[in-house]
C-alpha cells in the first residue's frame, strides 16, 4: 500500500531528467565549431535518431509548456519547410548520412497542422537526405486529434510511420475550457480508428492531472472514457506549472488548480485503476500494457531515456533538426535556435541553426549513466559503473549515498554492495531519487524559478 502522506514532503522544484546535464546548463560556451568537430567525428557505424520540431499551432492550449508558434498563415509553413529543406542539406555535408536511422520523431507544435502535402514534402526531403533506414525502426508523430484527416494518417503510413501519440489531457467541458483546448471524445475516437485502420503498430495517449477545476471524480471519468479507446500506451503526466517561464500559462486562475493533496489522490487512483486494467507503469508517468516494447525493455533492463521520453532505442547520436530542436551526442547535447529569425538567419548564412549545448566533463558522464539507469530501468548495477570509468563508486558518490539513506529508511530504495534498486513505491519519486547524484543542484538552490515541482 503507497503512503501518499509521505510524498508531500517529498515536493520540491527539480529536474524532469530527460538529459543530465540538464537544459539549464546550456550554453554558448559549447561554440558552434565545437559542435561541428562533434558532428565530425561520429562514428559511421553508429546508428541515427532524427528529432524534427514542427512547431506551429492554431491556437494556445495554457497548459503547454513547448516551443511553438501560433499562426493560422499557409506562408509560414511553407516557408519553414524550406528552411527544414535547406537545414537538412547542410546538415547532410557535416555528418554521413547512409548511416542508418533507427529512429525519427515529429514533434511539436502541432505536426498535423501542417497539411497532408506538406507532411508528405517533408518526409520526402527526410528519406532523401538520410536513404539508410533500419527495417524495425521506430518512427512516430504527436498528433492533435483535431487536426488529424484520413489524408494525414495515410501520407504518415506511407512514409513509415509505426507510433502515434494523441493529446488528449482531459475529456472533462471545464477543464477544456479552462485550459484552452476544447476536444470531444468524438473527435479523439476517430483518430484513434483511423491509427487502427493504417497500421499503426502503437497508439499512446497523453493525460495530464493537476489542470484548472480537476477532481477525482472528473479523472476518473476521463480515465475510464481513455480506456474505451483501448491505447496501448498512455502518458499521465503531472501539470508543470511554470508561468514565469511560460506566458500562455499566466492565463491559468491559480486558484482553480488542485492542491497537492487532490493532486496525489488523482494519482494514486490513476495507478489503481489502470494497473488493475491491465497496464503495467513504466517510470514516472507511463503506463503500458504488459505485450508493449517498452514493458519488456524494462523487464531485460534495457530501457533509455532521452528527450522524446522513454525509448527502447538507445545508443544511437540524436540529432535535432528543425527550431528549438536538441540534438545529443556521445559527449555533448546541441540546441538550436528558438527564435524564428535567428534561425532562419543563420540558415541564410550557410551555417547550421546551432545556438548553445554543453560539452560532457568526465564527471557529467559518469553521473548521466547513473541517473539515466535509473530513471530508465529503476536499477543500477554498481560494478558496471565502476568498470566503465574506473573508480571507487561508494567513495566517488558518498555524499549522494549519503542523501539516499532517507529514501532506504523509507523503503523506496534497496541499496546493496553491487546494486541500487528502486522499489515500486519509490519509482513514483525518481526525480526525486536520482537528484543526489546531479551535481548542478545546488547552484540552483532548491530550483526555484527553474523547475517544476516533482510531485
Amino acid at each position: 500500500m503507497i503512503d501518499f502522506e509521505k510524498f508531500k514532503k517529498y515536493s520540491r522544484p527539480g529536474p524532469r531528467y530527460t538529459s543530465y546535464p540538464t537544459a539549464v546548463e546550456f550554453s554558448e560556451e559549447f561554440s558552434y565549431n565545437q559542435y561541428l568537430e562533434r558532428l565530425h567525428s561520429q562514428k559511421r557505424e553508429t546508428p541515427l535518431s532524427l528529432y524534427f520540431h514542427l512547431p506551429f499551432c492554431r491556437s494556445a492550449c495554457y497548459f503547454c509548456g513547448c516551443n511553438v508558434v501560433f499562426t493560422s498563415k499557409e506562408e509560414k509553413k511553407e516557408r519553414y519547410i524550406d528552411y527544414l529543406k535547406r537545414e537538412l542539406r547542410l546538415l547532410t555535408r557535416e555528418i554521413e548520412s547512409s548511416r542508418s536511422v533507427i529512429q525519427l520523431h515529429f514533434g511539436g507544435g502541432t505536426p498535423t497542422f501542417f497539411s497532408p502535402g506538406q507532411l508528405e514534402e517533408i518526409i520526402s526531403a527526410i528519406k532523401e537526405s538520410f536513404p539508410n533506414w533500419s527495417g524495425d525502426a521506430e518512427v512516430s508523430c504527436e498528433i492533435d486529434p483535431r487536426f488529424l484527416t484520413r489524408d494525414h494518417m495515410e501520407v504518415l503510413a506511407r512514409g513509415g510511420f509505426n507510433r502515434v501519440s494523441f493529446g488528449v489531457q482531459d475529456f472533462d467541458p471545464r477543464v477544456q475550457e479552462a485550459v484552452h483546448r476544447i476536444q470531444s471524445l468524438e473527435e479523439t475516437a476517430r483518430a484513434v480508428e483511423l491509427a487502427r485502420e493504417y497500421g499503426m503498430e502503437s497508439v499512446n495517449i497523453d493525460l495530464i492531472y493537476g489542470l484548472p477545476f480537476q477532481t477525482l471524480e472528473s479523472f476518473q471519468r476521463t480515465l475510464e472514457l481513455t480506456l474505451g479507446l483501448d491505447p496501448d500506451r498512455l502518458a499521465v503526466f503531472n501539470y508543470a506549472h511554470v508561468p514565469w517561464l511560460k506566458k500562455t500559462m499566466r492565463k491559468i486562475d491559480e486558484t482553480t488548480l488542485p492542491s497537492p493533496d487532490l493532486k496525489l489522490a488523482i494519482l494514486k487512483y490513476t495507478i489503481d485503476f489502470l494497473t488493475s486494467h491491465g497496464y503495467k507503469m513504466i517510470g514516472m508517468d507511463h503506463f503500458a500494457k504488459p505485450d508493449d516494447e517498452l514493458f519488456k525493455a524494462i523487464e531485460k533492463g534495457e530501457l533509455h531515456r532521452n528527450f522524446q521520453g522513454y525509448t527502447t532505442k538507445g545508443g544511437a547520436d540524436l540529432i535535432g533538426i528543425g527550431l528549438t530542436s536538441i540534438g545529443e551526442g556521445e559527449d555533448y547535447y546541441a540546441q538550436n535556435y528558438k527564435e524564428m529569425g535567428r534561425y532562419e538567419e543563420a540558415i541564410d548564412n550557410g551555417r547550421l541553426p546551432y545556438h548553445r549545448g554543453v560539452l560532457l566533463t568526465r564527471d557529467d558522464k559518469i553521473r548521466k549513466m547513473v541517473i539515466m539507469e535509473l530513471m530508465a530501468n529503476f536499477k543500477l548495477h554498481i560494478p558496471k559503473v565502476e568498470e566503465e570509468f574506473g573508480i571507487d563508486f561508494r567513495e566517488y558518490f558518498a555524499d549522494s549515498l549519503k542523501e539516499l539513506e532517507e529514501f532506504e529508511r523509507e523503503g523506496l530504495v534497496e541499496i546493496t554492495p553491487e546494486t541500487i534498486r528502486v522499489s515500486e513505491t519509490g519509482t513514483l519519486l525518481i526525480r526525486n531519487i536520482v537528484m543526489p547524484f546531479d551535481a548542478y543542484m545546488k547552484r540552483h538552490g532548491e530550483g526555484k524559478k527553474v523547475f517544476s515541482k516533482t510531485v
